[in-house]
């Protein structure tokens, strides 16, 4: 009896408990990191950086750099063309002026758990893939699950807080999550593409393909020339042209991207009247390399849009796989023999700002010496950071610009000595005779003007480094392959990091091929500065965790720091016209649209040459 009544009072809990579970939620029109009342409320008609009334019509053409040889974005294999996103919707669309809150796309409305344990998205009936097909939970299960088990490594680490995906009902997925503290993760499943299922079936996910996949976005890809050009059209069926977040953008009837492999080739190009929108990233480009009759003429327009976006990290990385470089010693001294301040003057046209903190252009960036919050993170980790963290944040010296280093010479041949090193017949050795000596990978030929004093200054004090530049796709294998010494690259950030700083600085990324941890960094130290940093359930404690894990990062010289600046440099032919508010955090290309009351194309598309070059001196 007493059996029988305890178990009945344990079926009683079970129900009540099951239920409470089960009590929905309030449904959500947008999500935010916070739970902090989103911009635009849920009967918003368009975002405020759009023209709802802008004509459809024209063509934008792009230039591509490199080539491609795959139309799958998800996968490592192969180079995938650019602009692939324009045929994927996600659950979510991004506002372009807020820092992170997402608006349902094909996701109607959102709930979230009060203990952050599971996100609900409850799809758009009417949203449709080209074919037709319906997109319901099945495509998003089978999305999630593909992507984690095929996918680029990045996804593992960047899903990794989810338990499991379920679909409730043909229009109801839930992903559930192995605990609460990751506040970002809703939001970044809300970016989550959705793939078809049934066209997925009996093909192979994890080889690169040319053949054209099925999508359910504004565009659909029209024509490719493989390695050398793709082109979209707008598709005039599109399900979602009407939804508030789609309304105003994707005015181009077809976007064509040319591939280029040589810098001064595109740039030519586009002057010539080949292309019609160029970003510029290099300095002298944009001081210099557009004079031209067209621009005299004001056929060409030169823009400088600002950049509100925290600008992240861009160096030279020191791949710590390599003995040489396990010093952090070793990596200060090499650091301080780059002399930007002779760079930007003589080089970039003084259009640089040298970037110091992995965060900079924000409040998120580390200054000065850390607060009582910061230490409170810091303290407990103590013997495994190094000694500069719990100083000033670190901050590359700066020269007079002149060209001499010899100060820095002085300072960095002492951090050499005290790691053992010492130069012996104009060679730097260490105590088993070996010649500090290491190959900087390149792709770029613009990029070789800044290296070669940099390369001066190191013979200098008998470190000689060599330049080895190569194709693209080499390139991409070899950095997969984390076969380097040391590369130019750039860790971009968000204003409100999250997942992908796993990508970026963890242990548990270090030997991906696929990921973000170029450098090979393993810290347990770092390890608990990330973990920490994602759970952040305040804005100012993800602040204070931003700060702490910025000053480490700095105080171990994982890389030569570049620079940057606060301004898009847009250059394009005078055939556009653009809302005249701009989006905070974005230049909005697909915002613009091509002026009926302009002038025709300067140049007929098939006209582009097909040829290319990856980043410039600053990306």
């Amino acid at each position: 009896m007493h059996l029988s009544l305890k178990s009945a009072c344990l079926a009683l809990l079970t129900c009540y408990t099951a239920a409470a579970m089960a009590e929905p939620t309030e449904s959500h029109h947008a999500l935010t990191l916070y739970d902090e009342a989103p911009k635009y409320a849920a009967d918003f008609q368009h975002f405020d950086y759009v023209n709802p009334d802008a004509p459809k019509g024209g063509t934008l053409r792009l230039a591509g750099f490199g080539g491609f040889d795959s139309l799958n974005p998800y996968i490592s294999r192969g180079t995938a063309a650019e602009n692939l996103g324009l045929m994927y919707d996600t659950l979510t669309f991004h506002a372009l002026d807020e820092p992170f809150t997402e608006y349902g796309l094909i996701a109607q409305s959102m709930q979230k758990a009060e203990d952050g344990t599971w996100v609900r998205f409850h799809l758009r009936p009417e949203a449709r893939f080209h074919d037709g097909e319906q997109i319901t939970a099945d495509d998003v299960v089978f999305t999630f699950n593909t992507l984690v088990s095929d996918g680029a490594p990045f996804y593992r680490a960047y899903y990794g807080d989810v338990k499991e995906v379920v679909a409730e009902d043909p229009q109801t997925v839930i992903f559930r999550f192995h605990h609460g503290n990751n506040r970002e993760l809703p939001l970044v499943l809300g970016q989550l593409p959705v793939l078809p299922q049934h066209y997925w079936e009996g093909r192979d996910f994890t080889k690169g393909s040319l053949e054209i996949p099925l999508g359910s976005g504004p565009y659909r890809i029209d024509q490719v020339r493989p390695g050398r050009s793709i082109t979209f059209k707008r598709d005039p069926d599109y399900w979602a042209a009407d939804l508030p977040v789609q309304r105003g953008f994707n005015n181009f009837d077809r976007v064509v991207t040319d591939y280029y492999r040589d810098g001064s080739v595109t740039l030519e190009a586009f002057k010539a009247g080949q292309f019609d929108f160029n970003q510029e990233m290099a300095a002298k480009n944009w001081a210099i390399g557009y004079e031209s009759p067209a621009l005299s003429a004001g056929r060409i327009i030169k823009e400088e849009i600002p950049n509100n976006n925290t600008q992240g990290m861009q160096g030279f990385v020191f791949n710590l796989r390599k003995p040489y470089f396990a010093d952090e010693r070793v990596r200060q001294a090499i650091s301080l023999l780059f002399d930007f301040e002779w760079a930007n003057t003589k080089l970039f046209h003084n259009a640089y700002t040298r970037t110091a903190s992995y965060f900079d252009n924000s409040e998120l960036a580390a200054t000065g010496e850390p607060d009582a919050a910061e230490l409170e993170l810091l303290i407990p980790l103590r013997e495994q950071l190094p000694r500069a963290t719990f100083g000033p944040a670190y901050v590359p010296p700066k020269t007079d610009g002149s060209g001499s280093v010899r100060e820095q010479m002085r300072e960095a041949y002492a951090l050499l000595q005290e790691a053992g090193w010492k130069i012996v017949d104009d060679q730097l050795v260490n105590a088993e005779g070996e010649a500090l000596t290491f190959e900087f990978l390149l792709v770029q030929a613009e990029f070789e003007r800044v290296l070669l004093p940099f390369k001066r200054n190191l013979a200098s004090l008998g470190i000689n480094m060599t330049l080895r530049r190569v194709d693209v796709s080499q390139y991409i294998n070899r950095l997969r392959s984390r076969d380097f010494d040391m590369i130019v690259s750039g860790f971009g950030q968000s204003n409100s990091p999250g997942n992908e700083q796993r990508e970026y600085w963890h242990s548990s990324s270090a030997d991906n091929p696929g990921s973000r941890n170029l450098m090979g960094l393993k810290d347990p130290a770092i390890d608990t500065l990330v973990e920490g940093l994602i759970e952040a359930d305040t804005r100012d404690s993800l602040i204070t965790h931003t700060r702490a894990l910025d000053r480490a990062l700095r105080a171990k010289h994982l890389v030569v720091p570049n620079w940057y600046t606060s301004v898009y440099r847009v250059a394009y032919w005078d055939k556009f016209a653009h809302p005249a508010v701009s989006p905070k955090y974005d230049i909005g290309l697909f915002t613009w649209w091509v002026d009926p009351a302009k002038a025709n194309d300067p140049a007929p598309s098939d006209a582009i040459p097909a040829v290319t070059t990856p980043v410039s001196e600053d990306e």
